[in-house]
């Protein structure tokens, strides 16, 4: 137990470190190329940050657990808009660019709706993984050209200038990749020591794996989204958020099933799990809405408070 607790502690130390230098390198790279904050966050910090998720969910099927496989996605996704969005709103209220409430939050909502068929026969085959990740190949390929297309790249200064953009393009990419590193050994670690308190405290299986994995594969998220938040970058924070939901969705889903077809529960197949992952989705739509592209703190503690049911359910 005592060791549980010092690998939580080196993890969540790893896991705040890691998030810094990824939140700061992406910035950069972002300034120096004249692409959108938004654009980075929905791509390389969210691919980054569903690292876990999918390390997660391939061992998962690889073990025949199919349940535990989509659960993740699905657990993962509730606490990415539900947990995580809900306390970065009470540290710093979310500011949304009008283009992704248009695009990309309707997309995220759309995914989710998706595995409603693709679920429906109680099981995902390997053709239907490969679907999956062609759909998101084909919107990661849009988010690209749409960027480039936007993209307005910085002169550099003709004298050295402090901070992050400073560095060479090189460095800044250094800095995601160690951050991305840091995240995704730090959520491991940290992922350990949970896991092993929550089964040495009489947690069962089911339980650990429906909070604490889902959880501890989305700290990655929570730190990267605090972080950003505590310096202002609410477009690194929304990207993260939404783009970690359709990453989780299409991406993980998708790789789990080309690398072995797995079966599921009528509750993930339009059942009570899959219609609370997709009302989460539309509730945080909402909170944007209604703040008038503000999530605000009152939203953020209507969003934990949603969670917190949740959590009450599955237990």
């Amino acid at each position: 137990m005592v060791w549980a607790i010092v690998l939580l502690a080196a993890g969540l130390v790893l896991l705040w470190k890691g998030a810094d230098m990824l939140v700061q390198g992406a910035v950069a790279i972002a300034e120096r190329l004249g692409v959108s904050q938004i654009v980075v966050g929905l791509t390389v910090v969210a691919m980054g940050t569903s690292a876990p998720e999918a390390a997660a969910s391939i061992a998962a099927v690889i073990d025949s657990r199919g349940d535990f496989a989509i659960g993740n996605v699905f657990g993962s996704n509730i606490a990415n808009l539900a947990l995580v969005g809900g306390i970065v709103a009470l540290i710093s209220p979310l500011r949304v660019q009008a283009r992704t409430l248009r695009r990309e939050v309707p997309t995220m909502l759309l995914v989710a709706l998706l595995l409603w068929p693709v679920l429906r026969g109680l099981s995902l085959a390997r053709w239907e993984g490969l679907a999956l990740l062609a759909i998101f190949a084909a919107l990661l390929v849009y988010t690209v050209i749409a960027a480039k297309r936007g993209a307005t790249p910085q002169v550099p200064a003709t004298g050295p200038s402090p901070g992050p953009a400073a560095r060479s393009l090189a460095a800044n990419a250094v800095f995601v990749l160690a951050g991305l590193i840091g995240l995704t050994v730090g959520a491991k670690i940290a992922l350990n020591g949970a896991v092993t308190i929550g089964t040495r405290i009489g947690l069962s299986d089911a339980v650990i794996g429906s909070t604490i994995m889902a959880v501890g594969t989305s700290l990655p998220e929570l730190i990267t989204c605090v972080v950003a938040a505590l310096k202002g970058h609410h477009d690194i924070s929304v990207g993260n958020l939404v783009g970690s939901n359709i990453f989780n969705t299409l991406l993980v889903t998708g790789i789990a099933a080309t690398v072995r077809p797995f079966t599921v529960s009528p509750r993930f197949a339009g059942g009570i799990d899959f219609w609370i992952m997709v009302g989460v989705g539309l509730a945080f739509t909402a909170a944007i809405v209604i703040g008038k592209r503000v999530v605000g703190r009152l939203s953020g503690l209507l969003l934990l408070a949603a969670y917190a049911g949740y959590i009450v359910y599955l237990l």
